[in-house]
């Protein structure tokens, strides 16, 4: 990860860690995931595979059943 963080900014590992916190360690995720996401993009059965819409409806049934389990 901290390659990875240096690399993507520039910076000695040893700066990293004398000043990069948790805040940088997600922001690098989440610009990895998004790129990653963008790039997946271009190939639609990868892109499909991140966006499973059986999964999602799946999820979507059971916080519905859930939701009405409360009331």
């Amino acid at each position: 990860m901290l390659d990875a963080m240096g690399q993507r900014y520039s910076v000695l590992p040893s700066e990293l860690l004398r000043r990069g916190d948790s805040f940088d360690l997600m922001v690098m995720d989440v610009a990895l995931s998004y790129q990653h996401y963008q790039s997946s993009k271009k190939d639609a059965k990868t892109f499909n595979e991140m966006l499973d819409t059986d999964d999602l409806a799946k999820y979507a049934e059971r916080v519905k059943n859930s939701n009405d389990d409360r009331q």
